[in-house]
């Protein structure tokens, strides 16, 4: 008989409706194609894209940074805390089984209303018993929780990875820019030591009266103002160096170096449709999750309005002795089934369903908002790499201009066809030119990175792995 009942309440129970919405991926407006395109391109966004750089220290502090940085850490800690909650979701699909036992002692009064039994007194009392319990969802409330729930956990592995993915794009991003500072610093130093070595040589014409006190001053004023820009490059270098050590979940100080910035190879470009972004970004898995577990709340709020219906049961045994407690008449049970109907709430329950409904609507214009912003990113990162190879190709071209006007204007003044106002201009445009070069070069492959960052791809789910693994 009871493999009967049971056999009946698991049919009713799977045969039973959800109520609520079933989840569809919303239809979404995607650009056919980018804006700008590469002639030649290869599939690599599935790739550890950073080590197309071709640097081990570089490779090396990626691994450091996935390991040890406190980001991923806490991201880590968060999925665990949605897998908890998941596993809390769904036990209630589950009958609940608990047992006790209540052995004790009491005395009752030989003067109270109701007369005493030809019983011991005081006596003891042994109950040793089980319980269960078990909410039969006809509904589909449990069902549409514990698939919130799954949801809410997904997301939460997909925010890991899109920590993951910011902290690879921020790692080598503080590198290559150090690397660009260093070459700025290098540039500065350079000229500095060059200008200090013209500006002795003047202080000696200006002593054996050949030259002016304007012209000394003014090879002064350049050589001071290269001897200026050192500190402040020294500065952004120190800043950089504590940025990259935050990242690295290591405290401040110096960063090993490896390739210049002129020897770190330009990754090739990946190559991939706008639609393909959908599944590639973790942010936009992320935010999808939190729309199907939104969806799923308008159903759990919507079973509200139905009967909760539960099966408990309890069977034990219960004595004054000891040596009697697990024979036939010492034995009990007992089984209900309880029916809470909500009927009247002021409103309580449509308003859960409401701001379930609302909910779910924000949560598909953020599904959305993402979406766009995930194009937009990508439109920008191709935009600035195409324009800043525009621009790193003139500067090549300025640069070895200017390299030949100082060396003419020099000439010029040698020869005594000119003054020195000429070869100071030079001399000023061309460091210019060379710290602008210098920055453009780092500027190219930040565009270049930020192309892999807005593109995602498979390379995080290996990349989530050796999070994963101790040190």
């Amino acid at each position: 008989m009871l493999k009967i009942i049971t056999a009946s309440l698991l049919a009713l129970i799977l045969g039973g409706c959800m109520v609520g919405p079933d989840y569809r991926r919303p239809a979404v407006e995607t650009p056919t194609s980018w804006r700008f395109e590469e002639k030649e391109t290869q599939d690599l966004v599935n790739t550890a894209w950073w080590e197309q750089f071709n640097d081990p220290v570089l490779n090396e502090l990626i691994d450091i940074a996935i390991r040890q940085n406190r980001d991923i850490k806490i991201a880590a800690a968060r999925v665990e805390e949605f897998r908890g909650r998941y596993t809390v979701a769904r036990a209630p699909l589950f009958p609940q089984i608990a047992a006790g036992a209540a052995p004790g002692r009491e005395r009752a009064s030989e003067l109270a209303a109701a007369p005493l039994l030809d019983t011991q007194n005081p006596a003891s009392l042994y109950q040793p018993a089980f319980s269960a319990s078990w909410e039969i969802d006809l509904w589909g409330k449990l069902r549409r929780g514990t698939e919130a729930a799954h949801a809410n956990l997904l997301s939460s592995e997909e925010g890991r990875r899109s920590v993951i993915l910011s902290l690879v794009s921020s790692v080598t991003a503080a590198y290559v820019n150090l690397r660009d500072l260093d070459r700025q610093l290098e540039i500065a130093r350079n000229t500095t030591k060059s200008r200090e070595e013209t500006y002795k040589i003047f202080v000696l014409r200006f002593q054996g009266g050949l030259i002016s006190d304007l012209e000394l001053y003014q090879v002064k004023s350049l050589y001071e103002q290269a001897l200026a820009t050192i500190p402040v490059i020294e500065k952004a270098i120190a800043q950089q160096e504590d940025a990259l050590n935050v990242l690295l979940g290591r405290n401040p100080g110096a960063v090993k170096r490896g390739n210049s910035i002129e020897q770190l190879n330009l990754p090739a470009i990946p190559e991939g449709l706008p639609s393909a972004l959908l599944e590639r970004r973790p942010d936009i898995r992320q935010a999808e999750q939190d729309l199907v577990s939104a969806n799923a709340q308008i159903g759990v709020a919507r079973a509200m309005y139905f009967p909760d219906i539960s099966l408990t049961g309890m069977f034990g045994w219960e004595s004054t002795k000891l040596s009697n407690l697990f024979t036939g008449p010492a034995r009990m049970w007992s089984w209900t089934v309880p029916v809470a109907q909500p009927i009247f709430t002021a409103g309580a329950i449509a308003g859960q369903v409401k701001i379930a409904g609302a909910v779910r609507d924000q949560a598909l214009l953020q599904y959305r908002n993402v979406i766009q912003n995930a194009f937009r990113d990508m439109e920008d990162a191709l935009a600035d790499q195409r324009h800043t190879t525009e621009q790193f190709e003139a500067q090549v071209r300025q640069v070895e201009t200017l390299r030949h006007y100082v060396k003419v204007a020099r000439l010029r003044y040698d020869n005594g066809y000119t003054s020195y106002i000429e070869v100071l201009d030079a001399e000023r445009s061309l460091f210019d030119a060379e710290l602008s070069f210098a920055q453009t070069q780092g500027v190219l492959r930040q565009a270049l990175i930020n192309i892999y960052k807005a593109m995602g791809g498979g390379w995080v789910v290996a990349a989530e792995k050796v999070s994963m693994k101790p040190l």
